[in-house]
């Protein structure tokens, strides 16, 4: 018996609802015009790697956990002898999701994650980039729920760049609100 593959639920979404009004919204045209998730990234920028070997591991194994996927290690491109920083240190660590993972991590984003946060009433509005990008900072990974409390070392901020194929912030904006994206009211 073959397994039936079926749709994220954002990208069913995407496809019923959000596609329809953004088309009445904007005067699209044609269906391809219409703007759309490219990919998330997420970014853990990693200071104390200098130090702590460990920390990197630690790190590593908790974004591997939130994103399903295995992070890369970001490299320092220019030495900087100020933070005791030489060229080639780890610095950070990355993660891209396109397709079904990228539409799996946001719907949890949208509706697991972010009403965990303590004395939520929304994200800005106005974290674009001027070309439809929307990105979102995190203060710790422990509001992901696969994250254990117990198990982790050190409270760690991470940065969710969410990039679109929509040409202005208005349209990225009206995009990620269909999709369901809790920015404040007002």
């Amino acid at each position: 018996m073959t397994a039936v593959k079926t749709l994220p639920r954002l990208r069913e979404r995407y496809e019923k609802e959000t596609v329809p009004a953004l088309m009445s919204d904007f005067n699209y045209v044609n269906i391809m015009e219409v703007p759309r998730l490219s990919k998330v990234v997420i970014n853990i920028g990693m200071g104390e790697a200098i130090q702590n070997a460990k920390a990197l591991e630690s790190a590593q194994t908790d974004l591997a956990t939130i994103t399903g996927q295995r992070p890369v290690i970001r490299r320092a491109k220019k030495s900087v002898a100020a933070f005791k920083l030489r060229e080639g240190m780890p610095v950070g660590l990355m993660v891209t999701l396109r397709g079904r993972r990228m539409y799996e991590f946001l719907d949890k984003l949208i509706n697991a994650v972010l009403p965990r946060i303590r004395d939520f009433r929304g994200i800005p509005r106005n974290a674009f980039d001027g070309r439809g990008n929307y990105s979102l900072g995190m203060k710790d990974q422990l509001t992901f729920p696969e994250i254990e409390y117990g198990k982790i070392d050190k409270a760690r901020g991470l940065q969710i760049t969410i990039v679109t194929s929509a040409r202005t912030d208005e349209e990225g904006r009206r995009l990620l609100e269909l999709l369901g994206m809790p920015f404040v009211r007002g």
